[in-house]
């Protein structure tokens, strides 16, 4: 797996809560035009939970053909059970993606060691190398930095995407995971610059969706070397950030793809639209960075 920034792809819906497949395909070619890395639809994001299983199948399909090979597809599993993630991860193998991410089953509470036996079953049977997606806030379990080192050294897991925005947290997998073959990405724009600077391999990016060029040069600043750069960029695009996480992610990414007239912006139940108070905010500073 290279390094860089990911976008986390949101998914538009039309006004009655349908697929909306001409807008997603145009999303798709705005990311592979902006010179981003990689594509990570079917996350919390993309609304992935809310989708049956012939939505998810027929949205992944669309973004792999659009993409065409030129970066890589990484859609995330979202769900629960061993045997359904594993299904899960085969069709996505079979639909044309490059990597699948899975985070924690959510809702069971299980207990580390059956945390760990889940990404390493799920790994086993995978024909795709997995990503690890830590998110507590999500799921109500985290993995820990020994845990992530100690899936690490499964062949077919070469990564992590990690939702603490803890920077202790960041460093010490960082520091666990230094001798195996596996990248740490954070999944917060805000901790995107500090990740990289002591040694992570760059982001899974909601901001990404609004700005894609922007984080792309970010990352490859600070990958690179030159931090001044990366800083500055991250400094400039700070607001942006917390403002992709207003209220419950994605309704600030959404709202702000609907005032640059991208999509609709509907966000399927019980999700609800941004309130009018951060919408005016995320109008500022949109229209400060010259984007609507």
């Amino acid at each position: 797996m290279k390094k860089g920034a990911f976008t986390l792809l949101v998914t538009p819906f039309k006004s009655d809560y349908s697929l909306d497949e001409n807008n997603l395909r145009q999303l798709v070619r705005r990311q592979v035009d902006s010179d981003i890395d990689g594509i990570a639809p079917l996350g919390v994001t993309g609304e992935n939970s809310l989708m049956t299983n012939d939505e998810v199948q027929r949205l992944l399909k669309i973004v792999v053909e659009e993409v065409n090979g030129k970066i890589p597809v990484m859609p995330d599993i979202c769900l629960a059970g061993t045997r359904e993630s594993i299904d899960r991860a085969k069709m996505y193998a079979d639909t044309g993606a490059d990597y699948a991410v899975a985070y924690s089953p959510y809702l069971i509470l299980p207990t580390a060691s059956a945390l760990i036996q889940y990404f390493e079953q799920l790994a086993d049977a995978s024909p795709i190398p997995i990503i690890l997606h830590n998110s507590k806030n999500r799921t109500g379990v985290e993995l820990t930095p020994e845990m992530t080192a100690q899936l690490a050294k499964h062949p077919n897991i070469v990564g992590t995407k990690d939702g603490n925005k803890m920077l202790d947290h960041l460093a010490k997998i960082v520091f666990l995971t230094r001798n195996d073959d596996f990248l740490v990405f954070t999944g917060k724009d805000t901790t995107a610059y500090p990740l990289v600077s002591f040694g992570g391999a760059g982001s899974f990016t909601v901001a990404g969706n609004i700005v894609p060029d922007v984080m792309a040069r970010m990352i490859h600043h600070a990958l690179d070397g030159t931090h001044d750069k990366a800083r500055e960029l991250h400094t400039e695009y700070y607001p942006l950030f917390e403002a992709c996480r207003f209220e419950t992610n994605p309704m600030g990414a959404k709202k702000a793809l609907e005032l640059m007239g991208l999509i609709d912006g509907a966000l399927r139940p019980p999700m609800t639209r941004l309130s009018e108070y951060n919408t005016q905010i995320m109008a500022a500073i949109l229209k400060e960075k010259n984007l609507i």
